[in-house]
């Protein structure tokens, strides 16, 4: 039976020869991942369940990162009760402030997932490892228990559809401006847990980093998961941080789609999500003057070290628009000091923008930037739902970085055209 990329990982995972789109099968899992807001949750089903271990102390992984340094009494509470357990459970992968990042940057940093794994998170954007050529979806906290308990999952197999990718991207458009594209394309609910396969000769002009910000957002088109194939880019990667051996799996010829769309990269233009839903998208072309109080270059999606880099090269010389807030946050410790190696900290800095330590922060509303009534945000994140980054009546606009840096220095919505 001919079967997608997923598909094969997920039987491959579940002894079985084949599967199929609709069934229901039992999968082992090469890594279990929860953060400081639903690990608590897990732990306590984890303790309802009586269960004294974890299956397997290396591939349980805690990270400290949604309100972290803590912003609040329960803030503390929940990360010390997640600290007490990775204690006592001796739970090797678990990261806290001062050694942490934001969690689905963290992890492919560390070499903690690679090509062929199964991975379930106990948050929505877990999907981020399919870059990497691995089965990644976000999970509930009582099947994170059950996971950390026994190192199976049950799935329902997905179907798919095929994004076939062609050409180079532009300047200044990036990996963020593709997932933007294609869910303003196909909508929230397009892929509604179906996976997002992307294959095509585009793939190998996109960056790791790009590929990472493309899964990431899968779940923002309904999806269970996003997947590119594995290349040599994606090799090197792992080389560099893992010493496991990567499970290369490849869809067959004729496996089935539920469909296809073909995506010229060259075409795409820099885009935003304007509120109150990722699909709601414009290019920079299309948008007349937007007044910002507030710019956020970070989160899972993009903070990585060659996001802070664009922005970076943007911004450095220039000043932050008077009455604008921007805040640079850095998604892992290794970016962060790279970046305070290269000088960019500085660029930042002598521009006028705060740089936090690694941390979710502002995102989902929790600290470092929390919103106002009817203010407004551009921001480098995932999400732009009513009230995701503050009061109800403020407003985010998702962009990509060199957006998001043009932005600040404008004092609205702009494209990075406008200040190079």
């Amino acid at each position: 039976m001919s079967m997608t990329m997923t598909q094969k990982i997920l039987a491959a995972h579940a002894g079985l020869e084949s599967v199929e789109a609709g069934e229901l099968i039992l999968v082992s899992l090469d890594r279990v991942l929860g953060n400081d807001i639903t690990s608590p949750v897990a732990i306590r089903e984890f303790d309802k369940l009586g269960f004294d271990e974890v299956y397997d102390k290396n591939k349980v992984t805690m990270v400290m990162d949604h309100f972290a340094p803590n912003k609040d009494i329960k803030a503390a509470i929940q990360c010390k009760m997640c600290r007490d357990f990775c204690r006592e459970k001796e739970v090797v992968n678990f990261y806290d402030v001062g050694k942490m990042g934001v969690e689905h940057a963290l992890l492919p940093e560390k070499g903690l997932v690679v090509s062929g794994d199964t991975v379930i998170g106990a948050d929505s954007h877990t999907c981020t490892y399919g870059a990497l050529g691995a089965f990644s979806t976000g999970v509930g906290s009582t099947d994170m228990a059950c996971g950390m308990a026994i190192g199976k999952a049950w799935f329902k197999v997905p179907s798919a559809i095929k994004f076939v990718l062609k050409g180079k991207l532009q300047k200044y458009v990036s990996g963020k401006d593709v997932i933007l594209h294609i869910i303003g394309k196909i909508g929230v609910d397009g892929a509604l847990y179906r996976s997002m396969e992307f294959t095509g000769e585009g793939v190998s002009s996109l960056s790791i980093t790009d590929r990472l910000t493309i899964c990431n957002m899968a779940i923002e088109a309904g999806a269970k998961n996003g997947i590119f194939p594995v290349d040599e880019q994606t090799l090197a990667y792992i080389a560099e941080r893992s010493d496991r051996k990567p499970v290369v799996y490849e869809a067959d010829e004729d496996a089935v789609y539920d469909e296809t769309y073909e995506i010229d990269l060259s075409a795409i233009r820099p885009t935003v999500a304007f509120p109150h839903l990722p699909e709601n998208t414009k290019t920079v072309d299309e948008i007349s003057e937007v007044k910002i109080d507030q710019v956020v270059i970070g989160s899972c999606t993009n903070g990585y070290y060659e996001n802070i880099k664009e922005a970076a090269d943007i911004i450095r010389g220039k000043k932050v628009a008077d009455g604008v807030r921007a805040i640079i946050i850095p998604a892992t410790q290794e970016i962060y000091m790279r970046a305070m190696r290269e000088g960019l900290l500085a660029d930042f800095i002598e521009a006028g923008c705060a740089v936090s330590t690694p941390t979710c922060g502002p995102c989902l509303g929790g600290h470092m930037g929390i919103l106002a009534p009817y203010e407004r945000a551009v921001a480098t994140t995932n999400r732009n739902f009513v009230g995701r980054m503050g009061d109800p009546t403020s407003e985010v606009y998702l962009t990509s970085p060199a957006v998001a840096a043009a932005s600040a220095i404008l004092g609205r919505i702009a494209s990075p055209e406008e200040v190079m």
